[in-house]
């Protein structure tokens, strides 16, 4: 089946005709046009966390699958909001939304600032980013509470840190779920000072879990095998 055309008639433009395909999509098909954004929210939590596993443990084919996946829900959303009667916007006012943004927070890149190490760098995106969020009046402004838990621990605890608050280091094991709490936050707060990223450490750890139980499973099921035979 042939794919939509970019305008003019000249060689496809693969974003521009992904956008089409979605349009065309939503125009069609009797299960999309029913889709709102609430409805699209447990897709794009699913797409998020299937590409950050062919990240960690996917094939190159995976990753490329994955990416395409997730950019369907930011095509899906747009496309949803082009249609609203009240304040409409389509996938290229997303897009310039971002490229103004991208070059506004990298003066290093696109205008006179110099940076020289990361460091630099994230001075000059903070400094950016506070102008364009002078109505944000609290450190917790932009932070979902729907992260996952450890990692909205140590996104708080950076946070946490502007007006200093700090956390406590991890201590003896805990004997209630308010200290079990406590020790979690603590550890959080260890991986932050670390710069490791406590989500994933946890993620990893349990497939190596998984993989050991696998194993389990398969030797038990020789052994099973074996007896019956």
């Amino acid at each position: 089946m042939k794919g939509p055309e970019a305008p003019g008639g000249g060689a496809t433009d693969p974003l521009r005709a992904a956008a089409e395909t979605m349009r065309a999509v939503r125009d069609r098909c009797v299960w999309t046009q029913q889709i709102d954004h609430r409805d699209l929210v447990p897709y794009l939590v699913e797409e998020s966390a299937e590409l950050v596993d062919a990240v960690e443990e996917g094939s190159r084919s995976e990753l490329r699958e994955e990416l395409g996946d997730l950019l369907w829900q930011v095509l899906f959303h747009a496309e949803i909001a082009s249609r609203d009667p009240d304040d409409p916007f389509d996938i290229d006012d997303v897009a310039r939304g971002l490229t103004e943004k991208m070059v506004r927070r990298h003066p290093h890149v696109f205008g006179d600032a110099v940076a020289t190490t990361p460091e630099e760098v994230l001075v000059l995106w903070n400094a950016a980013k506070a102008l364009e969020k002078t109505a944000r009046t609290s450190v917790l402004d932009g932070v979902s509470e729907r992260m996952p838990s450890l990692a909205l621990a140590q996104k708080l605890l950076g946070r946490a840190a502007q007006v200093g608050v700090e956390a406590a280091e991890p201590g003896a094991p805990p004997t209630s779920e308010a200290e079990l709490g406590e020790t979690l936050l603590a550890l959080a707060a260890a991986a932050r000072e670390q710069g490791w990223d406590a989500e994933r450490a946890l993620r990893e750890r349990l497939r190596i879990l998984t993989a050991e139980i696998r194993t389990i499973e398969q030797v038990a099921g020789s052994g099973d095998s074996g007896a019956t035979s």
